[in-house]
């Protein structure tokens, strides 16, 4: 995952995000700011997963959004 690039599109990326994942609100994301740890760790406690399905789940996404030329 190329989370430069998400720090750096993250405006773009909220969208999709919100889609994907509706408890996550404006101000959460705008906390993440497109930090790896922090998106991963919010995840985990919005949804009660472990960090390795969080992960799992948030590598599937960003696998689904790179024909966009952006990856999260």
């Amino acid at each position: 995952m190329n989370w430069e690039t998400a720090k750096g599109n993250w405006t773009l990326f909220k969208g999709n995000v919100k889609l994907q994942w509706g408890n996550l609100t404006d101000d959460h994301l705008s906390k993440i700011a497109g930090r790896h740890d922090q998106f991963i760790g919010k995840m985990q406690m919005m949804y009660a997963t472990t960090k390795q399905a969080t992960e799992e789940e948030v590598n599937k996404f960003s696998g689904t959004h790179k024909d966009h030329g952006h990856r999260i």
